[in-house]
């Protein structure tokens, strides 16, 4: 019973001193004092986990560090009790919040909890278990999602042969379980060439790519977050990706307007990301023809009238990413994707929205974004 209160007390203090707003943070960083980075709102910190504590703050024994600790904690905490602990330690001076971090480690000392590669390595058993039940399957991805987080239990995750495990969960009859798996192949792989790697090569992207058609939206909007993951700064990806006709779906995603908006978003984005690696690298590699295809140019400009300020601004930053590529044909984006008359009907959308006061600002934003690319093609057609 006293380990129990110990552990519920020290997660309860690590809440408490993770969710230290940017003043007092800011304040104990110029006095030389305990520095706590903290995410944006409860919802990022829920899904997110996108927190960093310091090298100088990282513990022997149970948690490889309080920073996996503190992943561990935020995403097994409520959002509301998340908001109430940070109004609670805007209160507190700075006495205070080190004599809890003090109180912290002793008490994750005495607890000795288990490292992240014992939980991963537990969790990745569980996946193993072919009897295992469908609630606990859950349980054990979401363990995995919070763990993957920073890049060295990523990285421990591949050497223990744990990515084979949950890329074998795509091809799971369960829609969630599919969702999850993807999710912890996307999470474990931003940013890592070495686990990219590690995850192309069991072929998990052919099967991410065909996840996004699923008629779950949540499955389809995470596998498209794999797919961006694996292939982001990643040749070897990029690669496989174009040979797995990866460009078909997006297409197919941008022109299909019954889709979630979110997805419609993931994926021009991708477009974007993807149009930038190849302007960054022309030299080592030749312009792919994807980027002079007509139709998948056409799905691209046909979102900048899709009235979503998010996914407008999305459309126009990769519209103006493709404008800079040698193999861009302007006449093809006038004559066939109407890419001029586009932005001017988009100019009227967007002086409508900019009456609006709560999206005034967000509009106007945008509205100089389009500025920006009508001046560009019309360079790009010799008008100027």
């Amino acid at each position: 019973i006293t380990a129990t209160m110990n552990f519920f007390r020290c997660l309860s203090l690590l809440v408490v001193i993770a969710l230290v707003n940017g003043t007092i943070a800011e304040k104990a960083n110029s006095s030389g004092g305990m520095v706590w980075a903290t995410a944006r709102d409860e919802a990022e910190l829920v899904e997110d986990s996108g927190l960093v504590i310091g090298e100088q703050d990282q513990i022997d024994g149970g948690f490889s560090s309080l920073d996996g600790m503190l992943h561990w904690a935020i995403g097994h905490s409520d959002p509301a009790t998340l908001k109430e602990a940070a109004k609670d330690a805007q209160k507190m001076s700075m006495d205070e919040l080190q004599k809890r971090q003090v109180e912290l480690k002793e008490l994750v000392e005495k607890l000795n909890m288990p490292s992240d590669a014992k939980l991963m390595q537990i969790a990745v058993s569980d996946l193993n278990n072919a009897s295992l039940s469908l609630e606990d399957r859950h349980r054990a991805l979401h363990e995995l999602l919070i763990l993957v987080e920073p890049i060295d239990n990523a990285n421990d995750l591949s050497k223990s042969g744990g990515l084979k495990v949950v890329a074998g969960e795509l091809n799971h009859s369960d829609s969630e379980v599919r969702k999850l798996a993807a999710w912890v192949l996307g999470k474990a792989s931003q940013n890592n060439p070495f686990v990219q790697a590690q995850v192309l090569e069991l072929g998990a992207l052919t099967t991410l790519i065909k996840m996004v058609n699923s008629s779950s939206t949540e499955e389809a909007v995470k596998a498209l977050f794999a797919v961006s993951a694996l292939v982001r700064n990643n040749v070897a990806g990029q690669d496989m990706f174009y040979a797995s006709r990866g460009y078909i779906m997006l297409q197919d995603v941008m022109s299909n307007g019954s889709l979630d908006i979110k997805l419609r978003r993931k994926a021009v984005f991708l477009v974007g990301d993807l149009a930038e690696f190849q302007l960054q690298n022309t030299d080592q590699k030749a312009e792919l023809p994807i980027f002079s295809d007509r139709l998948f140019l056409k799905s691209v400009v046909d979102l900048i009238l899709v009235l979503d300020l998010d996914l407008q601004e999305k459309a126009l930053t990769a519209i103006n990413t493709l404008l800079q590529l040698k193999s861009i044909e302007p006449l093809i984006l006038r004559d066939f994707c109407g890419l001029q008359g586009a932005l001017e009907r988009m100019k009227l959308q967007l002086e409508e929205s900019m009456a609006d006061e709560d999206r005034r600002d967000y509009a106007a934003d945008v509205e100089s974004l389009r500025g920006e690319v009508e001046l560009i093609f019309r360079k790009k057609l010799g008008l100027l």
